[in-house]
């Protein structure tokens, strides 16, 4: 009978699903899918430094590499070590040791939509559900299981029906339902498996027109895993209707508990969206129950984000809410970040979750208090001990900020898909969460502990040869709203061939109970041992291995680390003992060996080319150096440029050199005349190409020879001209004239030659002509463009008769004429 009620809801499911035309381009708003540009093409890493791993203060965000979003995470309550992670589409993480995390991609066998939610049961059984298509489509979830953390994934199934955003819970107590699983879809279905996720039956239904449905296991008096709870979210999307239901038989059946209408407006709406700096986001009613034997045992809670005050365009805070009586009547709200101007900044995305021994209530959520611009965000988060009355002072988890509006991440629609929600799971000593970054701009996975320690060591290598040892200081300089202890142990990751390298803490300390504090671990060579780096990994642990932080000290023994480069990058090779490099290298090097290295005289690149200057140890090009100690070795190279000559007529100097950036040289032409047939071609000046290249003032053509610098290639195109250069043009004056003006020649009368002074205003084209009495043109002393100034040019009239001459000056604004007296 469950077998037809399933196989019918899934083929009403279906037939409502071909209505909604999946990934439809106007971005439904009750619709919270991925974008099907996104789906189609997955981000990609944009090659920027990944910045943050451990930040100055010595706290760890973890990197997970280019992730997407929309990330959940779960802890292993069997085994806190243990965690797994995923996020869209099926890029999934796993941890096997708390602080290294591996990728872990189940083969689900259909093709996926995301949404990946993830749970473990009290037996420690990994499940880990997604969205699935079916010709493109959304028509329900598809689940995996694995036994062993997600070493393997031996189990897949189908296990609910839907069209949009699923979430799954998993009894993790010890109670009549333990391992059971239950899983809610938008379309308001409600699945559970009562046999460790091998199959999943339809329990219940209700109405749920908007993404959030949630689940959450809680306990019902003494009987643990005795309450189900399932929150739908209906109604309009700036008004939800959160609805409460409570199944007290295991999800058999499922009883109304009460409505609610707590929130409005979350940011912005922008095209039916809710939106924070153009990131779409929701009120989501996230909720949890307290599990633990604790005073607050049976507390549910309902944490959720809204403006304040509620209404478009005003800045949302995070809400957490309890019932005492299982949903059926709600306390006020408290508001859970504490920022001194609430209504300044943004506080959106809240993750919640309830420790199942503490009972304590943890919540995160993206944060704009430290940009008064509020585009950018931090991670923050906080706890509730005393059951959602009051809330521990917010800490700052992520270790940089990232825009919240990340126009190089890919994205769609309007507002910008980032991913809808993130996770945060926890053990009885801290909390572990998920979150998607954008600090590269770029869709990245981080995970971080909360509460935690700062862990650092003095240093992060050291050199010790037979006998000696070293003592590494290791510290927690300061904690973030943690009070347990801290052990450390510290282990070899490669063993020398011969001798041995101890490794103990002094005096026996190795965990700390109080902050700021520190050990001291002493590494001692015994023995003989082989040359060689040998890295030592110090491990911090809390009293269940979490928080759990490793650093890493490299051990030169008898050894030294010898680091070559060039100061070009990628664009100069150099050899180390015969080998070919161009990137940065390490090379450990046993004390009292040899290492070669040798650059090269010149490379050439095109029109550029590096000259080898010098070794920064002051070493030759080529040396052999007898290695005693670490040395940072530099192959500086200057750069020269290339300068092309380029001429129509005879011979150049200077062209095809390359030349010191800013360093003096001299280029030109070998004659300033040449003749060519029948034809005279003389020199006029150059045109210059490339930034910072030579070009001629004026066509006098008395710059033949030019002494020049250069900071890039250039080329220099000599020009040439049938008419022989004006004699005699002299600027005498860079100060601009009021007017134009043509002078009196002097002397006057002359003989054999006069000057002749004008006027430019502007820099005009210049033409001075003479001309005889009969109006015959006997000189043309100007033929060319000038600069504004005070200019002067000679005539000489040795050739000429004796009488009266005219000269004439045309620009384009100007035109006059003088008269001369020529006696001889």
């Amino acid at each position: 009978m469950k077998k037809t009620v399933l196989i019918s809801v899934f083929i009403l499911a279906v037939l409502s699903i071909g209505l909604r035309d999946q990934y439809v381009s106007d971005d439904d708003p009750n619709l919270d899918q991925m974008p099907k540009s996104m789906l189609d093409n997955p981000p990609v890493d944009p090659g920027f430094p990944v910045d943050g791993i451990t930040d100055d203060d010595g706290y760890d965000n973890f990197y997970l590499g280019v992730t997407f979003a929309e990330p959940h995470i779960t802890m292993n309550p069997r085994n806190p070590l243990q965690s797994f992670t995923a996020f869209n589409t099926n890029t999934g993480f796993s941890s096997q040791n708390g602080y290294e995390w591996t990728g872990n991609n189940p083969n689900f066998g259909v093709p996926l939509a995301g949404d990946p939610v993830t749970a473990y049961d009290s037996l420690g059984n990994l499940y880990y559900d997604n969205m699935r298509t079916v010709g493109g489509n959304i028509v329900g979830t598809q689940l995996v299981r694995s036994t062993n953390n997600g070493v393997s994934w031996p189990l897949s199934v189908a296990a609910n029906v839907g069209y949009d955003k699923n979430w799954i819970a998993a009894d993790q107590t010890t109670g009549p339902y333990a391992g059971y699983v239950y899983g809610v879809m938008s379309g308001g279905n409600v699945v559970r498996s009562t046999n460790q996720g091998t199959s999943f039956q339809q329990v219940f239904s209700a109405t749920n027109n908007l993404p959030g449905m949630m689940v959450a296991v809680g306990p019902n008096g003494a009987t643990s895993g005795g309450s189900v709870y399932v929150v739908t979210n209906s109604g309009s999307t700036f008004a939800p209707t959160y609805t409460f239901y409570r199944s007290t038989n295991g999800g058999a059946s499922f009883n109304f508990m009460s409505s609610q209408q707590f929130v409005n407006y979350v940011g912005t709406n922008v095209e039916g969206r809710h939106s924070v700096e153009n990131m779409r986001t929701r009120p989501y009613p996230f909720i949890t129950a307290d599990n633990s034997w604790g005073p607050n045992r049976g507390r549910l809670y309902l944490v959720y984000a809204k403006n304040d005050p509620d209404q478009n365009g005003s800045k949302p805070s995070i809400y957490a809410r309890y019932s005492t009586n299982f949903g059926t009547s709600w306390s006020s709200a408290v508001r859970v970040n504490d920022d001194a101007n609430p209504t300044t900044n943004n506080h959106f995305m809240p993750a919640i979750w309830s420790d199942l021994q503490t009972g304590r209530l943890y919540v995160k959520w993206m944060d704009t208090r430290d940009t008064p611009t509020s585009d950018s965000a931090l991670i923050y988060a906080s706890y509730s001990d005393d059951g959602g009355v009051s809330f521990s002072q917010n800490q700052k988890i992520s270790s940089a900020k990232f825009r919240i509006n990340c126009t190089t991440c890919g994205g769609g629609g309007t507002p910008r898909y980032q991913g809808d929600y993130d996770a945060i799971t926890s053990n009885s000593v801290t909390s572990l969460m998920v979150w998607t970054d954008f600090r590269r701009g770029a869709f990245d996975g981080y995970v971080a502990y909360y509460p935690d320690y700062a862990m650092k060591t003095d240093i992060s290598e050291a050199n010790i040869n037979n006998g000696q040892s070293v003592n590494i200081q290791v510290s927690v300089p300061s904690v973030r709203a943690y009070t347990h202890s801290v052990k450390f142990t510290a282990q070899l990751d490669a063993t020398p061939s011969s001798g041995s390298i101890s490794l103990s803490f002094q005096g026996g300390l190795d965990s700390l109970t109080s902050y700021p504090g520190n050990v001291t671990l002493v590494a001692t060579a015994v023995g003989t041992v082989t040359p060689g780096l040998y890295p030592v990994s110090i491990i911090g642990r809390g009293p269940n291995g979490t928080p759990a932080h490793k650093r890493t000290v490299n051990l030169l023994v008898n050894a030294s680390r010898i680091s070559v480069q060039t100061n070009r990058g990628t664009l100069v090779s150099y050899t180390v003992n015969g080998n070919n490099y161009n990137t940065p290298q390490d090379f450990i090097v046993a004390n009292g060996d040899n290492i070669n290295v040798s650059a090269p005289e010149f490379v050439t690149s095109g029109p550029t080319r590096f000259a080898f200057d010098n070794w920064s140890n002051g070493g030759p090009r080529e040396q052999t150096i007898t290695v005693s100690q670490n040395l940072n070795l530099t192959a500086n190279c200057r750069a020269q440029f290339l300068l092309t000559m380029v001429s129509s007529q005879g011979n150049t100097f200077g062209g095809g050199g390359y030349y010191d950036s800013a360093g003096t040289f001299n280029f030109g032409v070998t004659n300033t005349s040449v003749v060519n047939g029948t034809d005279t071609f003389y020199f006029r000046g150059y045109n210059g190409a490339g930034a910072g290249s030579y070009t001629s003032p004026d066509s006098s053509g008395t710059d033949d020879t030019v002494s020049w610098s250069i900071s890039n290639a250039i080329v220099e195109i000599v020009r040439w001209s049938l008419d022989p250069p004006p004699i005699g043009i002299t600027q005498i004056s860079t100060e601009v004239p009021e007017k134009f003006e043509l002078y009196q020649n002097f002397p006057n009368p002359f003989n054999p030659s006069t000057l002749i002074k004008y006027d430019l205003a502007r820099n005009s084209d210049v033409n001075i002509v003479v001309y005889d009495l009969l109006g015959r043109q006997v000189a043309h002393l100007v033929n060319q463009k000038q600069n504004a100034g005070r200019y002067q040019v000679s005539f000489d009239g040795a050739s000429l008769a004796s009488g009266i001459y005219f000269y004439k000056i045309v620009t384009q604004e100007y035109v006059q004429v003088k008269r001369m007296l020529l006696v001889k």
